[in-house]
């Protein structure tokens, strides 16, 4: 039986690029992509239009995030499928 989980994909870049369309969805493709990857990690796929992107900005979070200064935080989150999924909990910063 195929179980369902999520997971997070990240991508980082230039807060100050923020209003540029093709950037954002540059980074939203990278998020994706790194999504894809630590599904692939874990022997699952992830389930194609699950993807819900949220993005965070130095300026719009309640937290600091000091990653890299004055950056965009792009976090994908997508469905995944397969052996052991359901034990995958996309949540807060991390994939537990």
């Amino acid at each position: 039986m195929e179980n369902t989980g999520t997971l997070f994909g990240w991508a980082f870049g230039d807060a100050d690029r923020e209003d540029d369309g093709r950037y954002v969805d540059w980074l939203q493709r990278e998020a994706l992509d790194n999504a894809r990857k630590t599904a692939e990690a874990k022997g699952l796929k992830v389930e194609a239009g699950s993807e819900v992107y949220t993005f965070l900005n130095a300026n719009d979070t309640l937290v600091e995030h000091d990653t890299a200064p004055d950056s965009l935080v792009v976090r994908c989150t997508v469905k995944v499928e397969g052996p052991g999924a359901g034990k995958l909990h996309a949540e807060g910063p991390m994939n537990g």
